[in-house]
């Protein structure tokens, strides 16, 4: 049965680097797949996903983006998700990876709000780099509700401490969401 990891966080939390790290290397067959392409491959009418204008294609994407993930699934690939997936957006995650027979970890990258600045406003063009939307992205992580526990505080590790960490989560088992 594959695994996949949905990896998230504010923008500059470091989950592109971490989701590389993680999939490479691993025990089996593991894919990363960095969501940012799939906003990026929007060549005419996009609208930044942070934006109020921006549900409808949000919706979108984060369909194209659950069916890629159930293909790789189905194909006994491990999945590694680098994007930002917000509880907002777990339920076609859920409703795919309880009809895909797959199970899945949720693992959200939340350093403090300084080192998110930092880190988000170090990152090369074409990265999110404005405070104003770094702060608001780590606002919408700031309280996770019941998914709490899901949560990583990663503002004093570096990235390959945040990998082991990220791995040691998924393999406690503790991070698993039901379908």
């Amino acid at each position: 049965m594959s695994n996949v990891l949905l990896l998230t966080g504010p923008s500059g939390s470091g989950k592109t680097t971490v989701a590389r790290m993680v999939a490479t290397g691993a025990p089996q067959p593991t894919m990363h797949l960095t969501t940012d392409e799939f906003y990026r491959g929007i060549r005419t009418g996009f609208i930044a996903p942070y934006l109020p204008g921006a549900h409808r294609q949000n919706e979108v994407v984060v369909e194209a983006i659950v069916a890629t993930v159930s293909v790789y699934a189905r194909g006994g690939y491990d999945v590694v998700v680098d994007g930002i997936i917000g509880p907002w957006f777990l339920a076609p995650f859920r409703e795919a990876a309880k009809a895909g027979e797959w199970t899945m970890s949720y693992v959200v990258l939340r350093p403090d709000l300084g080192t998110t600045l930092r880190r988000g406003q170090d990152r090369p063009h074409p990265e999110l780099t404005d405070a104003d939307a770094l702060t608001g992205l780590h606002g919408a992580f700031a309280d996770l509700g019941a998914l709490e526990p899901h949560a990583i505080d990663t503002s004093r590790l570096d990235a390959e401490q945040t990998a082991a960490e990220v791995r040691g989560a998924v393999a406690s088992g503790n991070y698993l969401l039901s379908a």
